[in-house]
């Protein structure tokens, strides 16, 4: 029987979630990659329990996470009846509808019946009676946001969810889905966009927008789908996404002038003490303004790693300096 460390709580920083009272750890686990049928189960197990035990209690997913889709809530649903067994009280779990999931017109967007019946097969797959988090995983640009925002406050008033996000909204839609949300009666606690060294767009209205909301945020791939690791510091490793046909990471990404720039990031990281993935992750975590950062892992070693960079969240404004000169001209606005 799994046993949680003792001490589980030491050592991670829990940061509240704008203005609500709900705390998320700064690193939560996502289970995007990793978690689906072409991994085992008891892989699966190990890095699930040690996430906990390092203090991560937050847990993200999606209806479609995989593969195949819907998978890692499988996975994710028989930690919850075996490992996590007795733990609920101490764990958040969110989930996300709106890209596709199954065949028809229903099976994506923002529709009411696509959210409603999307989240019902995810309380199903994780055994759960309710989700802590659940999201409007993109904007639907043909659905009323009205109608999509009051499927979200349907699904909190019914119990199903305990709170209401969006993920991939620009500060416009965002504002006025906040707007829609507060008018019934169900906040919006939380954004969850992308963001890294290499993709900051959230800086141009977005964060200021979410301070102004109360509204929280967690950054995804902040990692930048791995090249903000050691991985690319001698170009495209065999194995690498960028080497493979990931939708997400193409090898023309990859340029000789950026494995330069990640050369001279990965310097800067070591005199921080850091790795470059450590320094990535504290760098989206520096001044608060971020509330947690999710992190994917394919081993346990990986995600201990991910973890040790809370130990310094700290910047001086000459590496802030530093690490925008080396990212212009590769970060994208």
């Amino acid at each position: 029987m799994y046993l949680p460390s003792a001490d589980r709580y030491t050592a991670m920083p829990y940061r509240r979630t704008g203005r609500s009272g709900l705390l998320l750890p700064a690193l939560s686990l996502g289970l995007w990659h990793n978690f689906g049928g072409d991994r085992t189960p008891e892989s699966q197990g190990e890095i699930l329990r040690r996430a906990f035990d390092l203090g991560i209690t937050h847990f993200d997913l999606a209806n479609n996470y995989g593969p195949p889709p819907g998978s890692a809530e499988i996975a994710m649903g028989r930690a919850l009846r075996t490992d996590f067994a007795g733990l609920r009280d101490e764990i958040v779990i969110s989930t996300k509808a709106g890209y596709h999931m199954w065949e028809g017109p229903y099976g994506e967007w923002g529709s009411r019946k696509s959210l409603r019946s999307s989240l019902d097969q995810s309380l199903t797959r994780l055994g759960l009676d309710y989700v802590d988090i659940f999201y409007s995983h993109r904007f639907d640009p043909d659905t009323p946001l009205e109608e999509t925002m009051g499927a979200l406050d349907t699904a909190v008033r019914q119990g199903k969810a305990l709170y209401a996000g969006v993920s991939n909204y620009s500060a416009e839609q965002t504002r006025e889905a906040a707007r829609i949300l507060n008018e019934l009666g169900t906040p919006l606690l939380i954004h969850q966009p992308r963001y890294s060294m290499l993709d900051r767009w959230v800086e141009d209205g977005l964060l200021d927008a979410l301070d102004e909301l109360g509204t929280g945020s967690i950054a995804y791939s902040p990692l930048e789908q791995g090249i903000l690791s050691d991985r690319y510091l001698r170009g495209i490793p065999e194995g690498s996404r960028a080497a493979g046909a990931s939708p997400f990471l193409s090898a023309e990404a990859v340029t000789p002038d950026l494995v330069t720039r990640l050369g001279e990031l990965n310097e800067l990281a070591r005199e921080r003490g850091q790795s470059l993935a450590q320094m990535a992750l504290a760098w989206v975590l520096r001044g608060g303004r971020v509330t947690s950062a999710v992190v994917g892992a394919s081993s346990v070693a990986q995600l201990e790693n991910s973890v040790a960079a809370v130990g310094n969240l700290e910047f001086g404004a000459d590496e802030l300096a530093r690490i925008d000169e080396l990212v212009k001209g590769t970060a994208r606005p």
